[in-house]
């Protein structure tokens, strides 16, 4: 089994920056890719972004990207999203998932294993 724990949401003024933590603990081994998705009120969860197993290839959602940025700390099994310019419509729920794929996956079904979720609260 593998526990993610999310942290670092918060309220911030649009424009502003958060840095959200995943933290996986217990069998972390077979981790391969971490996906972060949010989910905003009455909406469907989508995917932000991704990092490889290897932490070498980072991908992103088009609504994100130049904003987002996602790294990998594999001696801590840390995985954090960096989020600048944030805008009232980040305003979500962010959760990152563990899959066993090496390669980043952008499909929520891909995911074995997800955190609680932190929110994020982007104000005008």
């Amino acid at each position: 089994q593998v526990q993610l724990v999310e942290s670092g949401g918060g309220l911030v003024q649009a424009a502003g920056s958060l840095r959200l933590s995943c933290a996986a603990s217990g069998l972390t081994f077979n981790i391969g890719a971490i996906g972060w998705f949010r989910q905003a009120l009455g909406k469907e969860r989508e995917f932000v972004g991704g990092i490889s197993g290897s932490g070498r290839t980072a991908q992103y959602a088009d609504s994100v990207k130049a904003r987002f940025s996602i790294s990998r700390d594999n001696t801590k099994n840390t995985v954090y999203l960096q989020m600048n310019s944030l805008k009232p419509e980040d305003t979500a729920v962010y959760y990152c998932a563990a899959t066993f794929s090496r390669p980043i996956q952008t499909n929520r079904d891909a995911y074995h294993y997800w955190g609680q979720g932190t929110q994020v609260i982007v104000s005008a």
